[in-house]
């Protein structure tokens, strides 16, 4: 046994381990995916610990390392597709298909099996994806696609062209393990499009990484004399690590922020952030000299539901409501939940009295309808106050006092014509 791999070994799985603590603290679709993958580096160096043997055993060993390297790579590029996969018949075989393939060719060159078989394999390895993308055109991300088509395309004919050559298994093994790695950093820089840290580490890491399999054997091959120590080409591994340590960080910071500004339920604005977009309607209104209208909605009947069905049936009434305001308002305009049944509508200017009317009619026609919620059907009303900027008043609180107002006079039954701003 290769004993001085052992360092690498436990580097690696220090490394692995760390990163699935982290995981489990900031766990999403990405980082699952990213901690197997790690598992399969540290298959891999544990595979190098039996890399002395030779015959059929010492064969078996290359494979087995050979392709936990092509996995974790292959677990890579799937966290940046995982949620397109999950719902994609195609996709979700396209992973177990290429795995096959590329165990096919490995076994092929590593067992120097016949030529005609190589062939074979080594062509199926390059026009499938090229195949698949040419008669499956509604594929998801055609961008990811094409790339990965045409850059197994090119290991396709690159195989092909150097397992003539005496060395043509050691220079195929090293393009297979560069053209994977080459598309993690494309699948990485695809899924990370965004100027952080973490995605910039990231995408180093993957492009040294793949680097890695076309430095080392021209280095070997034009100056044998220059030495390079083994830890440095594992050093593109560990920048992949921090890259991707930092991207969990980021993301779990982004999601604090998320959650300070917004309703974990319903994942609406929470007040502050509603009185903040408020605040910024009624400036644009000011300086455009136009309208703006706040809506606030109380749900009638919201406590009767929550007594008699139970809480998880009141939560999925109050992201039911939800979903159906959002359906109901422009892009631009804003639903918030401000408090346990009571929401607010800003409706960016320039908006008129006839629209904030026919918003509000429309939200309670909505909740007049009966909604089935699982197992049960409810039905709840509502009830709405307007005001409209600058008309009913001048400034934020004023505004919120005079909404809640006509709110609680049409819970009294006192109604507001809106259109008219005068009470009947």
């Amino acid at each position: 046994m290769d004993w001085s791999k052992l360092p690498d070994i436990i580097a690696v799985g220090l490394l692995a381990w760390a990163f699935a603590s982290a995981e489990r603290r900031c766990r999403t679709v990405a980082s699952t995916n990213w901690l197997y993958g790690w598992y399969y580096i540290v298959l891999h160096f544990t595979a190098t610990l039996f890399g002395q043997f030779d015959g059929l055993i010492g064969q078996i060993v290359t494979i087995i390392s050979i392709m936990c390297l092509i996995l974790a790579a292959m677990q890579f590029m799937r966290s940046s597709v995982a949620e397109l996969l999950s719902v994609e018949r195609i996709g979700k075989v396209m992973m177990p298909v290429m795995s096959a393939a590329f165990l096919f060719v490995i076994c092929n060159l590593v067992l120097e099996a016949p030529r005609w078989l190589l062939t074979v394999s080594e062509a199926l390895l390059g026009f499938f994806p090229l195949f698949m993308t040419l008669f499956f055109p509604r594929w998801a991300v055609p961008q990811l696609r094409w790339s990965m088509s045409i850059l197994h395309f090119a290991l396709g004919v690159f195989l092909l062209r150097v397992q003539s050559l005496p060395d043509g298994a050691s220079l195929a093994l090293n393009g297979i393990l560069f053209t994977v790695y080459f598309g993690c950093a494309i699948h990485f820089w695809y899924h990370n499009r965004k100027a952080t840290t973490g995605a910039l580490i990231g995408i180093v890491g993957f492009w040294l990484w793949a680097a890695v399999f076309v430095v080392a054997p021209m280095l070997e091959a034009f100056l044998p004399t220059f030495k390079v120590e083994p830890e440095v080409w594992n050093l593109p591994k560990y920048i992949v690590a921090v890259g991707m340590t930092l991207l969990m960080l980021e993301e779990q910071i982004e999601h604090n922020k998320h959650l300070a500004l917004h309703d974990e339920l319903t994942g609406l604005p929470n007040r502050r952030l509603f009185q903040d977009r408020l605040a910024g309607a009624l400036e644009r209104a000011r300086r455009s000299d136009t309208q703006a209208a706040l809506l606030t909605v109380d749900l009638d009947d919201f406590k009767f539901v929550n007594d008699t069905y139970g809480h998880h049936t009141g939560d999925l009434l109050l992201q039911r409501v939800s979903k159906l305001f959002l359906g109901r308002i422009r892009n631009s305009d804003t639903v918030a939940r401000t408090g346990g049944d009571e929401f607010a509508v800003i409706l960016e200017p320039p908006t008129t009295h006839e629209e904030a009317a026919l918003v509000s009619r429309a939200l309670l026609d909505m909740l007049e309808e009966p909604l089935r919620l699982n197992e049960n059907t409810v039905r709840v009303g509502a009830s709405v106050g307007v005001a409209l900027f600058p008309d009913d008043a001048r400034d934020l609180k004023s505004l919120c006092i005079q909404a809640d107002m006509r709110m609680y006079e049409e819970k009294r039954g006192v109604k507001f014509d809106v259109s008219t701003a005068k009470a009947s």
